[in-house]
């Protein structure tokens, strides 16, 4: 029997705001939405960004312009006064040495034969150096890049519990991971009740891993400047920590956990692991997610020294300045004359359960998976530069597409969630599969959307933010067209292409399927198939009955007021952050043990050890 992989709860956090009840969707098409739509999610930033329900237009436009892409603030550094050291060598001999005072526990351990150390009286010594002396002077720099993906402004996620110096993706994970279990509407511990805690899977990560001073950043920066490694630091900067609080402090999850990288396909990675597990029926349910909080002075130098950002000269070249700021908020021009992406930072969860599980509980319905599907790219000349990898899964989730929905689905009720980055590179190889795949599949104008030029790219996140702007979609009716582009490059792939360079409005019930595509370094390549709720919800009527639907409508009436409640929670600026932190800790002595199962207090349901045999064709077992 199919078990069909069931969008049932959605959050998290990115430039546009809390993911959860659509609210980072509609930043992105505010001006198109009815008017208490859209001051519901401007209410959600006041809420987030600390400044209450915005109460006139001064309000409005504050959270407006310090929401999406737009230029550096200081509250993770100062991008016009980044610390470095500056090497130097100051030349000294006998006859004209140099001398210092300092501590005494200020001297290295290992004292340079060059250097006479001089007792004097207190704490000090004097040293005089006979020879030359490497020394490191402090000092700063301006970034070349200005243009980020920043939360939005007064969103403080170290401040919502308890976070003891965690790195700043791990409080996100915290944060986005909340959001999602609150939007299902369905208690934690009543899902819990209704299976064994094995059948219960995590995948989520990161794709770089925790870079800042609280992760590895401390671990391999602290003794060059003069500070210690954290016994937290090397834990704390792997990529699986993502997974990992998940299932130690907001889920106590005893089941299958993991987290798969593939660079800026991460994402995507980790829901294909969670939809194999429902399809399998081993699992019911799957949390599935990924955090990135990539804003430090080193990363951005870092992709910048390699070709990748949008630096501002660069910038102002395309808008025809000299000097002046470029317009940050355009940074990003997917498809159009462009110079480099913009780096984001984000966390986005989405929980699925499997069909029957959903029609059991009543649970919210935003769409369901199809596939995802994964491939490299054969051998390549540059490690970072794309492959044919990307033409493989497109065309294999095209085919899922019509092998589930027909011909007439593919090609009329479908639409591309494009990687769009903003890169030259990326602007002529994506478009060229778009195009090409497009007049193989017989589509004549194929619809194609790039959020990243709302909100850049977040890496690990990037798929998780198309995904979720996708249910957004068929909510609201509205697809974000590429509103920071005037117009398309002329080295970008046009045939049967439909760019959308301004918001597309569509009927409810028009479009079938999204597909989200995804490329990532390294011949990382990705493209789920996303399958629209009047989509799922037929396909589930179609397996359980008319009946067995009817009854679900009428459990979710709960189950969406419960969900609203909790949004309304958040537009009053409740903390509903999980952090169980020390609680609910289970030591082995305290396990049932028998040789069919294992009873674990706080679960209803054991979990069960007859196992079947899954090389049953090659049973050597003793009868």
């Amino acid at each position: 029997m199919s078990r069909l992989p069931v969008i049932v709860g959605f959050g998290g956090i990115n430039p546009a705001g809390r993911s959860s009840a659509h609210h980072g969707y509609r930043r992105l098409v505010l001006d198109q939405l009815e008017p208490a739509k859209a001051e519901r999610t401007l209410a959600s930033l006041g809420a987030l960004m600390q400044r209450g329900k915005p109460s006139d237009d001064t309000e409005r436009k504050f959270i407006l312009n310090h929401t999406l892409i737009r230029k550096l603030e200081t509250n993770l550094f100062d991008a016009d006064s980044i610390l470095l050291h500056k090497s130097a060598q100051l030349n000294a001999s006998p006859s004209h040495p140099i001398s210092f005072t300092l501590k005494r526990n200020q001297l290295p351990a290992q004292v340079p034969e060059t250097w006479q150390v001089e007792e004097l009286e207190g704490p000090e010594v004097k040293v005089t150096v006979t020879g030359d002396l490497d020394v490191l002077f402090p000092d700063s720099r301006v970034s070349k890049v200005h243009a980020a993906g920043q939360l939005p402004t007064g969103f403080d996620p170290e401040t919502m519990y308890q976070s003891r110096n965690h790195p700043r993706g791990l409080q996100l994970t915290v944060y986005g991971a909340s959001d999602a279990i609150n939007s299902l509407g369905i208690d934690w511990q009543t899902i819990q009740n209704k299976i064994p805690g094995d059948q219960i899977s995590v995948y989520a990560s990161s794709a770089m891993g925790q870079l800042d001073a609280n992760g590895n950043g401390g671990l391999l920066q602290s003794g060059l400047v003069g500070k210690r490694v954290s016994s937290k630091n090397v834990a704390l900067g792997l990529p699986e920590m993502t997974a990992d609080f998940v299932n130690a402090y907001i889920l106590g999850n005893v089941g299958t956990t993991g987290a798969n990288i593939g660079a800026c396909a991460t994402f995507l990675y980790n829901l294909r692991q969670g939809i194999q597990d429902i399809r399998s029926g081993k699992y019911r349910i799957s949390v599935v997610g990924s955090s990135e909080a990539p804003l430090t002075p080193d990363v951005i130098e870092g992709y910048r020294t390699m070709g990748a950002l949008a630096e501002d000269d660069a910038l102002r070249k395309i808008e025809g300045i000299d000097t002046g700021e470029p317009d940050f908020r355009r940074a990003c021009r997917p498809f159009s004359e462009n110079c480099g992406f913009t780096l984001a930072e984000a966390s986005q969860f989405i929980i699925l359960f499997d069909d029957e599980l959903a029609v059991e509980l009543g649970a919210n319905i935003y769409g369901s998976v199809a596939d995802v599907f994964i491939n490299a790219d054969g051998f390549k000349k540059s490690i970072p530069g794309p492959g044919i990898g990307n033409y493989v899964t497109v065309g294999k989730a095209m085919g899922v597409i019509r092998s589930i929905l027909g011909e007439d689905a593919l090609r009329n009720r479908s639409y591309m969630s494009a990687h769009g980055t903003g890169t030259p590179q990326n602007r002529t190889t994506e478009s060229h599969i778009f195009s090409e795949l497009a007049k193989t599949f017989g589509i004549e104008n194929w619809p194609v959307a790039a959020i990243k030029a709302y909100i850049g790219h977040s890496l690990a996140c990037a798929s998780g933010d198309q995904i979720i702007n996708a249910i957004g979609t068929w909510v609201d009716g509205v697809i974000p067209g590429i509103s920071t582009i005037d117009g398309l490059a002329p080295d970008v792939f046009t045939e049967n292409v439909d760019y959308l360079l301004k918001h597309r409005e569509i009927e409810t019930g028009s479009m079938d399927a999204t597909l989200v595509n995804s490329k990532g370094f390294g011949g990382n390549n990705a493209t789920a198939a996303i399958l629209s709720p009047d989509v799922t919800r037929k396909m589930m009527e179609k397996k359980h009955g008319k009946k067995a639907l009817t009854k679900h409508a009428k459990q979710n009436e709960s189950v969406m007021q419960a969900s609203y409640d909790y949004d309304e929670a958040m537009l009053a600026g409740e903390n509903s952050v999980i952090y169980k932190f020390g609680e609910g800790v289970i030591e082995g002595n305290q396990l049932k043990l028998s040789k069919d199962k294992i009873e674990i207090p706080g679960h209803k349901r054991e979990v069960n050890l007859e196992m079947s045999n899954p090389y049953d064709d090659m049973d050597i077992a003793d009868d």
